[in-house]
């Protein structure tokens, strides 16, 4: 059977404690109380706490990502100094 997010079992944090997290930060941060907003972040910061979940469970090796590890550019005025 698939995982689902929403299913009972892939809950994560508990959503009271959640919720408290969402509002410590947003009055850290200086936002105004908004209980709606507040929710509404609680709830999709649930859900992707439970899709790490499901993603920490997998087992996976180093050599089983097949990306490349993500190398930025040099800046150009750095290429231009280092041709100098």
């Amino acid at each position: 059977m698939p995982h689902c997010l929403n299913s009972e079992e892939n809950k994560s944090v508990d959503e009271t404690q959640t919720l408290s997290y969402v509002r410590a930060t947003c009055t850290a941060l200086g936002f105004a109380p908004d209980p709606e907003r507040d929710a509404r972040v609680a709830l999709h910061l649930g859900r992707t706490l439970g899709m790490v979940k499901l993603l920490d469970s997998v087992p996976l090796a180093a050599h089983d990502e097949l990306a490349e590890v993500y190398r930025p550019a040099p800046f150009p005025a750095a290429d231009a100094a280092s041709q100098s």
